[in-house]
């Protein structure tokens, strides 16, 4: 029953991924303000992401990794954060074609590698942000490799709470360190 709900999922996700990706020049604007815990199936949700302007910086600096290595660029691949809702490890859909661009780029290019990076905001225990980040980046990396990508290009860690995007106690700061960067490495 889970493989052919997770199977479901995935035939989902990549339709919608598919049908998003013509849609892609429409942005949100509104942050996320969804504050309810939940599972954490791979499905995509429809919460928009973080305020554009909020998240500006953080875009240009996920743009090269830490070897300088700047990656693909072009309007989706050169957004390199997929944004998700408080407790949740589900790719969101305005989130879903920046993945398909992504897993594309990838299955073209079989000798890039890149770097998933899970972080979370400072709610909840280090333990609890740790597991948390690292499901997101699975989450990531499950849809990439279902959409193309080889499992050897890619690599995930999980820094919880502890490298946060935004300093802040609101909603705001927490929408923009609930989050994947993806780094590439060559």
């Amino acid at each position: 029953m889970r493989t052919s709900r997770l199977t479901s999922s995935t035939l989902l996700v990549t339709a919608l991924a598919v049908f998003l990706v013509g849609c892609a020049g429409k942005k949100a604007t509104k942050p996320d303000t969804d504050a309810g815990a939940g599972t954490t199936d791979t499905a995509v949700t429809t919460t928009p992401s973080p305020d554009a302007s909020a998240g500006a910086g953080l875009e240009s600096a996920a743009g090269a990794s830490e070897n300088g290595v700047p990656g693909p660029q072009g309007e989706l691949l050169s957004r390199r954060i997929v944004y998700f809702e408080f407790d949740r490890a589900e790719i969101r859909a305005a989130d879903a074609p920046l993945v398909a661009a992504h897993a594309a780029y990838l299955a073209g290019n079989p000798g890039v590698r890149i770097r998933l990076e899970g972080h979370t905001d400072e709610r909840g225990t280090r333990e609890y942000n740790i597991g948390l980040g690292e499901r997101r980046g699975q989450a990531v990396r499950r849809a990439l490799a279902l959409q193309g990508a080889s499992e050897a290009q890619l690599a995930t860690v999980s820094f919880g709470e502890e490298r946060p995007a935004a300093a802040g106690e609101d909603e705001t700061a927490y929408s923009q360190n609930r989050r994947v960067e993806i780094l590439y490495l060559n």
